[in-house]
């Protein structure tokens, strides 16, 4: 593990912040990842494409289940996604170098590009990821479930860390996309060859699994579980796992 890994595997990972819905923090915002900077957690955020190509921090496609907006991400300019509340708590939305600013490089990032699964896997926003993490002065990674958003990523720029996501892609509509052989492929990370990735980030549920295990003892790919929210799954992580993206309670405890 290169020490840049190193650095961002050290510490738990707070997933998608150090958020409490029950106390107004809500995922993705400036206060749940202030909150996890105060703890020394990494934090994982997700990234979404707006309609002028700027990398919203945000999980969804849509913005109706947390913000005091309607419709898709992808449809709408980064300006005017700014100045939209979200439903409780008093952030806004706001862009990764936002995020970027604030952090600064005080805790490891990783930073989740979120794909629409389109043909052309988004290959500008991914570079202007790309470029982005970069351009960052801090601990910092990417990773995605789009094994081609990896290969365009690895293609800019080599350097910046990048990671595969993965869980055991059962038949659904989060792989409605894929037939069988596909969803074989991306289970058993087939496609490493073509991706190289510098980790893995496995579903803590599917551990553990043939292909991510062998990746992990063959290769020595260090192997990041999410999302573990329970004691069992944390012991779980133990025995499988290299690093653990956490919600719901405080691994330090």
């Amino acid at each position: 593990m290169t020490p840049a890994l190193k650095t961002i595997f050290a510490r738990p990972v707070a997933h998608r912040g150090y958020h409490d819905a029950d106390n107004g923090i809500i995922e993705n915002t400036p206060t749940a990842v202030q909150k996890a900077i105060d703890k020394n957690f990494g934090i994982e955020v997700d990234v979404q494409e707006t309609a002028d190509g700027e990398a919203l921090v945000f999980h969804d496609y849509t913005l109706d289940r947390l913000a005091e907006g309607t419709g898709k991400v992808i449809e709408q300019n980064s300006g005017d996604l700014m100045q939209i509340h979200m439903k409780t708590g008093t952030d806004k939305l706001w862009l990764l170098q936002d995020l970027f600013d604030q952090v600064d490089g005080k805790v490891p990032l990783v930073i989740e590009i979120k794909s629409l699964m389109r043909r052309d896997a988004q290959g500008d926003f991914v570079r202007r990821v790309t470029d982005q993490v970069a351009a960052y002065k801090g601990p910092v990674c990417i990773k995605s479930f789009d094994p081609d958003m990896i290969s365009h990523a690895r293609n800019h720029k080599p350097s910046v860390l990048r990671g595969i996501v993965a869980d055991g892609a059962e038949a659904g509509p989060d792989y409605a996309r894929y037939g069988r052989t596909d969803r074989f492929i991306l289970r058993h990370l087939l496609h490493v060859p073509r991706t190289r990735p510098h980790f893995i980030s496995y579903g803590i549920n599917d551990l553990p699994k043939a292909g991510p295990s062998l990746m992990r003892s063959l290769l020595k790919l260090p192997l990041m579980t999410w999302t573990v929210r329970t004691q069992e799954q944390r012991a779980k992580a133990t025995r499988y796992a290299d690093q653990i993206v956490f919600e719901g309670f405080d691994p330090d405890k």
